[in-house]
């Protein structure tokens, strides 16, 4: 059975909320094609300081190596272009961790190779 990893910028694993650049840490939840389950936290160091630094984005990347989507309450269009022009799949999701991993599932948005990439 394939199996997705998604990063969530959430503190508290109940709402995703956290803007790409402010968030300091990503809640990982893998995701079958009915199921899910965080499975860890990965800690970083927030990219945004005003200034858009491509060595910080890379940091954040690079701990998030073996992820195939993030999930973010908001995050800008360079960032954005940046995060997937390196292969991840990016989502503007803000709303309750539930909620949106539910409709992953439901939907099988990293199951079908036409789901669209910006919103869950």
């Amino acid at each position: 059975m394939a199996k997705h990893k998604i990063a969530m910028a959430t503190t508290d694993r109940l709402t995703v909320y956290r803007h790409f650049g402010h968030a300091s840490e990503f809640h990982i939840a893998e995701l079958c094609e009915d199921s899910y389950a965080f499975t860890e936290v990965r800690r970083i160091d927030p990219v945004c300081d005003g200034e858009h630094d491509a060595a910080k984005f890379d940091a954040v990347l690079e701990v998030l190596s073996d992820v195939d989507a993030l999930v973010v309450g908001k995050i800008g269009p360079g960032a954005a272009d940046y995060v997937a022009a390196r292969g991840l799949k990016v989502f503007e999701a803000p709303g309750t961790v539930e909620e949106i991993l539910r409709a992953f599932v439901e939907r099988k948005v990293l199951f079908d190779h036409s789901a669209g990439t910006r919103n869950v």
